[in-house]
């Protein structure tokens, strides 16, 4: 397996040409890194003009590993090759690394840059990335590629202290600012230099001190956000996602370029991948699909937008007793849940299972919505909250088996998709039956959340190692002995006149998992799943959104004007086996030859896993349109897509040939989209909309573009051969949109009427 490494970008607050002076101290060896024990020039070149040096090094390394392992390779100590290419007029330095020891076992590569700050020229940036690939090793493969993480991972934290070190040394010796290159001038035998473009300055030397105020615009945290290299600087991962490990900020790097890849614009904000990346303890494939999973489930469910469209009814408002109240010693928000006053039952039995799971996931959300505020307001960073349970009247009672069954319910739920969100749980006047109820819910709490318990019994919390410990004084609620007022429900009973019937419950039971304008289903090898939407009239628009969330898949949409036929009862089926072919039900006849009895009027698109596609279709014709999603393989099936003998006896016996989606599809009647429509065919976005706000994670721009048939059958446009695809047009009510520069002047304005005007930019 190929290890990976990516930096943050570090920012060093020192001119190029300084840093550099600092980095040539590190030559032939220096003393800050022991295993780096010499190196040797063996070539060295410069261009004419002397803009461009390259530095061909042998670099002799020891790397600190057990003696069973060094006298088994036979060697002492391991070499590499260095190039370094420094370009004096760029201000870059590009180095690049591979192994020379064990070349042929071990493959080892490195990449580090030395740019220009792209913000500010009197700044420095350093990126490095690098890879270790161990084909074999003398049969201690798994134990080398520990020992050479380990090692690496120590290495880069010694030279982002070895850079300071010398830029220290370089001030003590007066040198605080080195001129930059400039071209010479030949004029004769004479060697002239031009002057400066500009007077290097001196470094203050509060610069290098760390702790600089990050809202200075003069001292940008970040790197500008929804650049297209979309790179997190080292200051702002200390600053608002803490101190991280070399190692764990590859990890977030990475997992953060995947996501960008694969979904294509929005991505969650940094602390909410940082997160799911810490529940699985820094497994990149792990976590990723752990965040995938909850990124669906988000956006199934529309749970981004629960705080802005869910109001909580007036019963919970009354009886359900817990709420905010201020923060505990280390700036985490604080929740108080006086589970003990609650009446389980009664909240059950009037508000059902759906209502408590709502409650509790939008204090899920309004606890993100909390952390972030309070990493503002405390300037560290703040990503998890602190819950205190008061277990007072906790009895039997809240024993109840449907509200047990509710609990277990949301705690799943919670867990699987608000990782790392608890701090710190205190839990307060434990009665005799709470090991009961632990002993039902513990199974289903993460080993290292349950690690964040503290239980205190009877008046316990009040002496040395109590509540003061976590929380201020001054902010300890009344109702516990302190003086701070604290604005929760008492709970109490519920009145039995408020329960709803047995029926009314059982209707919505389970709705947040089932009721949603998306469906889900699989496809096949050999059989794709096919909808069909029967439209009346032309010009009508089929809108569609779907996520691939396992697999490739095709894409297409067809249309007939003859109406399928039901499809008939799979014979494997009848045998009581199951087959794809009796899941996906073939809607295109086996009969039917595409360009006689059916067309395509999209080209076909390859969907990735992770994927989320948007679009729409302006139909031509009336009839029946077929949207067909099919597995994606090489070589590619057949346009026909019909499921062959062998394919379907292949789906059967090999589980990877099967495909998971998510889909939402619209009709819209010709009179309902008389205004904006920007999105003719599909484009891909990304899922959630955690990606607002504190970060520099990507902002869609995902581009939507348009047939030119569609055009014509809007009457917007008139025939011409080879007219370009366009990304959007002007409409009929006075949307503005935008035309290709070449069309705008050869058609300055739409057909039906419409009024010639400028378009913005």
């Amino acid at each position: 397996m190929v290890q990976e490494y990516q930096s943050p970008v570090r920012v060093y607050k020192y001119p190029f040409e300084l840093i550099m002076a600092a980095y040539v101290r590190r030559f032939p060896k220096s003393h800050l890194i022991p295993v780096f024990v010499d190196s040797e020039v063996i070539s060295e070149s410069q261009s004419k003009d002397g803009a461009t040096l390259v530095t061909e090094r042998r670099c002799v390394i020891d790397i600190e590993a057990p003696r069973l392992l060094k006298r088994i390779a036979g060697v002492d100590f391991l070499y590499f090759l260095q190039r370094n290419t420094l370009n004096r007029r760029d201000r870059t330095l590009h180095i690049e690394v591979h192994n020379e020891t064990f070349s042929n076992r071990v493959v080892v590569s490195e990449c580090c840059n030395y740019t220009v700050h792209p913000e500010n020229v009197d700044w420095t940036c350093f990126e490095q990335k690098a890879s270790l690939d161990i084909k074999s090793f003398f049969g201690f493969e798994s134990a080398a590629e520990k020992v050479a993480m380990k090692q690496y991972a120590s290495s880069v934290k010694k030279g982002k202290e070895m850079i300071e070190y010398y830029l220290r040394e370089l001030e003590e010796e007066g040198v605080t600012s080195v001129p930059r290159w400039t071209p010479p001038v030949f004029c004769g035998a004479a060697r002239l230099r031009l002057p400066p473009r500009s007077t290097a300055r001196a470094i203050p030397v509060s610069a290098a001190k760390p702790g600089l105020d990050s809202k200075d615009p003069s001292c940008p945290a970040e790197l500008a956000a929804g650049s297209p290299d979309e790179k997190l600087d080292a200051e702002y991962i200390r600053r608002y996602l803490g101190d991280l490990t070399p190692l764990q900020e590859s990890c977030l790097i990475r997992l953060r370029q995947c996501l960008q890849e694969t979904h294509k614009g929005k991505i969650p904000k940094d602390q909410h991948v940082l997160r799911f990346l810490r529940a699985r303890d820094f497994n990149l494939d792990k976590a990723r699909e752990f965040l995938c999973q909850s990124l669906t489930w988000r956006k199934q469910h529309q749970v981004d937008f629960l705080l802005d469209t869910w109001e909580r009814p007036q019963l919970l408002q009354d009886y359900y007793s817990g709420g905010w109240h201020h923060h505990d010693r280390d700036g985490r928000p604080l929740y108080i849940l006086r589970l003990g006053q609650m009446d389980t039952k009664g909240l059950v039995r009037a508000s059902g299972e759906e209502g408590l799971l709502r409650q509790v996931l939008s204090i899920n959300e309004e606890g993100l919505r909390r952390c972030e505020e309070n990493t503002r307001v405390f300037g560290r960073p703040i990503s998890c909250w602190t819950c205190l349970v008061d277990l007072e009247g906790l009895n039997m009672r809240h024993l109840w088996r449907p509200g047990v069954k509710a609990l277990l319910r949301i705690i799943e739920v919670v867990e699987a998709n608000y990782p790392e969100t608890l701090g710190r749980l205190l839990i307060l006047r434990a009665p005799r039956v709470f090991p009961v109820l632990w002993t039902l819910v513990s199974p289903l709490i993460d080993e290292n959340t349950r690690k964040k318990f503290l239980v205190y019994a009877g008046n316990d919390y009040q002496g040395p190692g109590g509540l003061v410990d976590y929380i201020d004084k001054e902010i300890l609620p009344d109702f516990l002995g302190g003086d701070c007022m604290c604005d929760i429900p008492e709970g109490g009973l519920v009145p039995k006149s408020l329960y709803r019937t047995a029926e009314e419950l059982e209707s919505e039971e389970n709705r947040l998992l089932t009721d949603s304008i998306y469906k889900s289903a699989s496809v096949f090898k050999g059989a794709p799943y096919e909808m069909l939407i029967e439209i009346n009239e032309a010009s009508a628009v089929i809108t569609w959104d779907f996520d691939v969330s396992k697999g490739d898949v095709i894409f297409n949409i067809y249309h007939s004007k003859r109406a399928p036929q039901p499809p008939k009862k799979d014979t494997l089926g009848a045998h009581g086996i199951t087959s794809p072919g009796a899941v996906n039900a073939q809607t295109i006849d086996r009969n039917w030859v595409l360009g006689q009895d059916y067309s395509m009027v999209e080209k076909a698109l390859i969907c990735r896993e992770g994927e989320s596609v948007q679009g729409s279709h302006v139909t031509r014709w009336p009839g029946f349109y077929i949207l067909q999603w099919r597995f994606h393989s090489s070589p590619a099936c057949s346009a026909s897509s019909l499921p062959r003998v062998d394919d379907v006896l292949a789906s059967l016996q090999v589980s990877s040939h099967k495909c998971k989606i998510m889909f939402y599809t619209e009709v819209l009647s010709s009179h309902d989209f008389r205004g904006s429509m920007t999105s003719l065919e599909s484009s891909h976005s990304g899922f959630s909309q955690l990606s607002a706000a504190t970060t520099s994670s990507s902002q869609s721009h995902a581009s939507s573009t348009v047939s030119r048939w569609s055009w014509l059958s809007l009457g917007l446009i008139e025939p011409e051969p080879d007219f370009p695809l366009v990304t959007t047009a002007l409409l009929e009510g006075g949307s503005v949109v935008t035309l290709p520069e070449a069309y705008l002047l050869n058609y300055p304005a739409c057909s039906k009427g419409l009024p010639r005007r400028t378009l913005p930019r």
